[in-house]
Formats: C-alpha cells, sequence, structure tokens
C-alpha cells in the first residue's frame, strides 16, 4: 500500500541548514514571534521549559555574534542571529508553572505539592553537572522545533555550534545561571551555490533494537 507523503514529510524533507544568506532580508518581530508561538508546544522534561531565545538583529550587536561565531559568513548575512540558552535551574520554575493545573483542579494540593519536591530533589539531587547538560538537552529540543517551525513559514536556518560561549556571554550580557546551548541563523537561502544534501546513512547503520 502506497501511503501518500504527509505535509510534515515534505517539510522535514525540505528543511536544510543554510550556509548562505540573501542580503538585506528583514525579518520582523511578529513574524518571528509567529514562529514562537509554535515553539512553546515544544517537549521539556517536568514541562520546565529550559529554552530561552535571544534574538540578535541590531547591526552592532550581530557584529559581535559574528566574531564570537569565529567570523562565519552565515551569521553577517542572516536576517537574525539567534542564540538559543537553556536555563540551569529550570527547576525552580516549577511551582509557578504548575500552579495553573492546580487552580483548574487537574491536579489535588497533595499532588501540586508532591510534584513540586521530587522535581526540585531530582535536580538539587544530580548537582551543577546535571543541571548544565539539562538545560542543553532541553534548549536544543526546543531548537528543533524552532527550525522546524521557520521552514513552515518560509525561512530558512542554520543550527551552529562553532561560537565562543564566553564572548557571546559578555557581548549580550547572558546571565551566569544561563548556557548558550546553541546559535541560530535564520533568513532566506541563497541558493544560486546550494551544495547537494550531504551523504545520509541507512537506518540500519544507526539504529539499533533492544541491545547494541
Amino acid at each position: 500500500m502506497i501511503q501518500q507523503q504527509t505535509d510534515f514529510i515534505t517539510l522535514l524533507k525540505a528543511r536544510r541548514s543554510a550556509n548562505k544568506f540573501l542580503l538585506d532580508v528583514d525579518i520582523s518581530n511578529e513574524e518571528l514571534d509567529e514562529i514562537f508561538q509554535l515553539v512553546k508546544y515544544a517537549p521539556s522534561a517536568f514541562n520546565l521549559q529550559h529554552a530561552h531565545y535571544l534574538v540578535v538583529k541590531d547591526p552592532d550587536l550581530k557584529q559581535r555574534v559574528y566574531e564570537a561565531s569565529f567570523k562565519q559568513y552565515k551569521v553577517q548575512t542572516s536576517s537574525a542571529a539567534i542564540v538559543v540558552l537553556g536555563k540551569m535551574d529550570a527547576y525552580k520554575d516549577v511551582a509557578q508553572l504548575n500552579e495553573g493545573l492546580l487552580h483548574l483542579g487537574a491536579i489535588s494540593k497533595q499532588e501540586y505539592d508532591m510534584t513540586v519536591e521530587s522535581v526540585v530533589d531530582f535536580y538539587e539531587s544530580r548537582g551543577e553537572q546535571f543541571m548544565r547538560e539539562e538545560a542543553i538537552r532541553n534548549a536544543n529540543l526546543s531548537a528543533m522545533t524552532f527550525m522546524l517551525a521557520a521552514k513552515e513559514k518560509g525561512w530558512d536556518t542554520c543550527p551552529m555550534i562553532g561560537f565562543d560561549t564566553e564572548a557571546l556571554r559578555t557581548a549580550l550580557q547572558i546571565p551566569d545561571d544561563y548556557v548558550p546551548a546553541l546559535l541560530i541563523t535564520i533568513g532566506k537561502e541563497d541558493t544560486s551555490s546550494q551544495r547537494p544534501r550531504g551523504y545520509r546513512k541507512p537506518v540500519g547503520e544507526f539504529v539499533s533494537y533492544n541491545t547494541f
């Protein structure tokens, strides 16, 4: 039986990392907010929503991001450079994030108290390194959602790990309790010199069942 390709599958296959963007293409805050309205549905551990997005469009600040990312051309040509941050102490928000369920009667006061206590204990008992790893994991889950949502809205993106974390932190005044997990450039891809898509491993090379 031949299954019809869904819009999501088409979108998934169409999204690719753009290494060069068309110059002087603006993206409005309204357009970005439409993307972020979809991004908020990304999953996160305990619904703590660790991700915070720092959108850089100001030319002077974007130049500093360009320098902090080892002068990668895609940053200069992008409509915006977006730093995806993970909040290391996101677990401290668990009480506030669950208040709505409590007030709606979806959970009891006992369930609410147990949730808050267990989440706080889960993170604090595992220490700072775990909190950092969790911040990055959950921020990157959100970042993938951002890139797919951006493509749905007609924008191209490129995820980047090549940047100086401390230079970014200084340039953009990033608080110490947030860790830069990823840099995403967004714009309209310049396809004039687009390379073929890179090799993708067959499923059998990256999937194991039951044991490795």
